[in-house]
């Protein structure tokens, strides 16, 4: 049995976002058509709410954040692919970023730097100086599904939007 959801103008309920997400989409001029439904922050993770949801993979989207490094210095990203796919983090990734070793960055250090919830992590509401890398599956889809920076919501927007963020950029093949 799946639960139904609700959605609303994102920017209409602000306290489903985290605040870095409420303020950069006050700040986006498409914010507009970005829609929020509150969740069970129980099934936030992708798999488990899809199922509870009856929200096909193939529209869900994460959003990884990579820390790279480079001659000591330390450096995020962060990379959007199809739940179906992962993040080609040891390839295409670490040569964008020319870095030396890309990795997951740690749980502690990436909801510390964001103000994001494990689990909820999005794009949008990011470090301004973190690139945020999107796989082409994920701009072409019509309608993406994604964390809104906590576990008690998901936000649903055209995917060519994610490409519009400030340090937002399209990087085909990122998913494997």
């Amino acid at each position: 049995m799946t639960t139904e959801l609700t959605f609303h103008p994102a920017l209409s309920r602000p306290e489903l976002l985290a605040t870095a997400t409420a303020a950069a989409l006050q700040a986006l001029p498409w914010a507009d058509q970005v829609r929020v439904a509150e969740i069970d922050p129980a099934l936030a993770d992708t798999t488990q709410f899809c199922a509870a949801y009856g929200v096909i993979l193939q529209e869900s989207a994460n959003c990884v954040v990579i820390a790279g490094k480079r001659g000591g210095e330390t450096s995020y990203a962060a990379c959007l692919v199809a739940a179906t796919t992962r993040a080609d983090v040891n390839g295409l990734v670490r040569r964008h970023l020319d870095v030396r070793k890309a990795s997951f960055g740690p749980v502690d250090v990436v909801t510390s730097l964001t103000g994001m919830e494990y689990g909820g992590i999005t794009p949008i509401g990011l470090p301004p100086a973190w690139p945020v890398l999107v796989d082409d599956l994920v701009a072409k889809s019509p309608q993406v599904v994604i964390g809104s920076g906590i576990r008690g919501s998901k936000l649903w927007l055209p995917g060519h939007l994610l490409t519009e963020l400030p340090s937002g950029q399209a990087l085909p093949g990122l998913g494997i």
